[in-house]
């Protein structure tokens, strides 16, 4: 029979104590360890689903491997790449590739009776993954994008057409300008999207390829780059590193050479500021580690106090202090089970309800989402509750060690 045990469980279930300081004490640290508990669970969830979020968002419009022409950053002039079949069977071939999508950049100009907007018009054909915009449309519908013929529908952002006061439905004209001329079409609003990034939705329009291709210039095999959507996100490493080494610097069949780059590399400036966001979790981790370390090493203090002449009855029936401390502890592992049970029950439950309901809201303009994301990791939340059983009861040990100093004769005669 394992006695610290045996003895720690009959304390802690003795609800006749009625002991004036130790009962609060250890109200006291089953409150401080669920708060602790619970504010870890909360920001790590938060950060979670907001850098999963923003990092969707990105890849919603530019996917998470970008393939294009390698003199895309030596001038200001728009380069091209062909997709032929066997380019498009060796990218498919690559581990971790699971769809590629081509797209035409074409640079205009939208106008309406009273105003204009300079914006950037991508061009997409009938292989475009809509899900993305799907998810974030708000009006009308996602046209049916093709590469052998246009019917001029565009896909607006809410930021476009409220500037624009343009609805779904409505005609816009369109200006494109060159070095010769000047083209000019008319497109109808098919839907309106948004996704609360400012930098895109600012800016981006969507379009057939075919149009896009025409308005450059270029043969509807050609386009600006290839957008490819990986398997698995944890392994976009494997992947990126497998376009470097069979895709990067070879040329597509028409002498241009490609380059492929992920998107952590096409936007370091979100991606930077995200990883920041770890910085701010390990301080917070620490902080309620350090609380709920600190709450249980005051009410263990004050309940070996308060148990001085059990400890030196213990004592002179021949107990060892290695016994009564491990009785403390096995008390202490009880206390933390029971907040870290309560933490849990409310960590994962506010997490639940912002799921739900969405009661906190942010500014969009501001943190690229309306509503707090958050994402319950289980395993993450499980690590966690083993990390702060197992500080809590290490920062005990010392404290502990009081025992030691408790001599029984003085001890029974304690009050």
């Amino acid at each position: 029979m394992n006695l610290p045990l045996f003895i720690a469980r009959r304390i802690y279930s003795d609800k006749g104590d009625k002991r004036q300081v130790s009962r609060p004490a250890i109200r006291i640290a089953i409150v401080g360890v669920a708060i602790g508990l619970a504010v870890m669970i909360i920001t790590v969830c938060v950060v979670l689903g907001f850098k999963h979020t923003i990092r969707d968002k990105v890849a919603g419009f530019g996917g998470h491997i970008q393939v294009y022409n390698i003199m895309k950053y030596s001038d200001s002039d728009l380069h091209t790449i062909v997709l032929s079949d066997s380019l498009r069977n060796a990218m498919l071939s690559l581990p971790g590739t699971k769809h590629l999508q081509r797209f035409t950049y074409s640079q205009g100009l939208l106008k309406t009776d009273d105003d204009f907007l300079g914006v950037m018009f991508k061009g997409v054909g009938s292989d475009f993954d809509d899900t993305f915009l799907q998810e974030n449309l708000i009006s009308g519908n996602i046209p049916q994008f093709s590469d052998s013929t246009s019917r001029y529908e565009l896909l607006l952002s809410k930021m476009i057409a409220d500037k624009l006061k343009l609805k779904t439905g409505d005609k816009v004209f369109a200006y494109f300008i060159s070095d010769e001329n000047v083209k000019t079409r008319k497109y109808t609003v098919a839907g309106i999207y948004q996704t609360n990034m400012t930098r895109f939705d600012e800016t981006l329009c969507f379009t057939d390829i075919y149009a896009a291709n025409r308005l450059n210039g270029w043969d509807d095999d050609h386009c600006s780059g290839i957008e490819v959507t990986v398997n698995d996100l944890t392994h976009l490493d494997e992947t990126a590193n497998a376009f470097v080494d069979h895709i990067n610097r070879m040329s597509d069949g028409h002498g241009n050479m490609m380059l492929s780059q992920t998107i952590y590399d096409l936007y370091p400036n979100v991606f930077t500021w995200l990883e920041l966001l770890d910085i701010n979790v390990w301080i917070i981790l620490v902080l309620m580690v350090c609380v709920a370390g600190f709450t249980m090493i005051s009410g263990l203090l004050i309940i070996i106090l308060e148990r001085t002449q059990m400890i030196g009855i213990l004592k002179a029936l021949g107990a060892r202090n290695k016994t009564i401390r491990k009785t403390f502890l096995w008390f202490s592992v009880f206390i933390i089970g029971q907040g870290m049970l309560w933490g849990n029950i409310l960590g994962i439950g506010i997490v639940l309800l912002q799921q739900y309901t969405g009661f906190v809201t942010l500014d969009p303009q501001v943190y690229y989402v309306s509503e707090a994301p958050m994402e319950l990791n289980l395993p993450l939340i499980l690590l966690i509750d083993l990390v702060t059983l197992l500080v809590c009861v290490f920062v005990l040990i010392a404290p502990s060690y009081l025992v030691s100093h408790i001599h029984p004769a003085k001890s029974m005669r304690y009050e």
